[in-house]
């Protein structure tokens, strides 16, 4: 029988260790390649014949790109590709806008052990798997009627960027939008989060995951 083949993403080595470890030990899998940001990962991805991918959501380096916009591009060169992401981002309105570019399973980096076989399994046989950490912030957040404030995919992407530390206008041009649109976007966003400046921003996106 055939391994599966996998490329593993995440900008730490020891991660990238140990989850290898993981994933070879029962003989069905191999690792195919590893990547460290999201350009070694495209390369990766160019160069190599490859089953599934497991990738990290946020790694630093590589043209500016976020762990949506990477997510994003992915989507767009590979579509049938099978993709299983790990975050540590509780946000459900991250959670949400990541499961919305399309990738077959998501898991909390806390739930990776023992749930990431299983996971593979299912997303290598065509179906999804979301991991019980996400599934509860994600429940929790439709139980709470004060917290379920629902930013769309757009909005969350434009706050990540503008909490990472770009302009407006850089954001309009790296997404290719006007800047009356990403403007209204940062706005629509922070009406409905009840933010009222730029460093509320920045303290709403660092407490709860949408930057490291």
């Amino acid at each position: 029988m055939n391994k599966l083949r996998i490329i593993l993403a995440d900008d730490h080595p020891v991660v990238r260790s140990g989850l290898r470890l993981l994933l070879e030990s029962g003989g069905m899998v191999e690792v195919v390649a590893e990547a460290g940001s999201p350009a070694s990962l495209f390369r990766a991805l160019a160069r190599s014949e490859v089953d599934l991918l497991l990738t990290d959501f946020l790694m630093p380096g590589g043209d500016g790109v976020d762990g949506l916009d990477m997510l994003s591009r992915l989507r767009a060169h590979w579509p049938r590709l099978p993709v299983v992401v790990l975050t540590m981002a509780g946000n459900p309105n991250v959670l949400q806008a990541i499961l919305g570019t399309g990738v077959r399973g998501l898991l909390d980096k806390s739930d990776a052990l023992p749930e990431l076989s299983m996971a593979i399994a299912a997303v290598a046989n065509g179906r999804s798997y979301i991991g019980s950490g996400v599934r509860n912030a994600l429940d929790a957040h439709m139980r709470n009627d004060v917290g379920g404030v629902a930013l769309s995919r757009r909005e969350t992407e434009v706050l990540r960027l503008f909490a990472s530390g770009m302009t407006v206008s850089e954001i309009a041009r790296h997404l290719n939008r006007s800047v009356k649109t990403i403007s209204h976007q940062k706005v629509g966003a922070m009406t409905k989060l009840g933010l009222h400046n730029d460093l509320e921003i920045y303290a709403y996106a660092r407490e709860n995951g949408l930057i490291p």
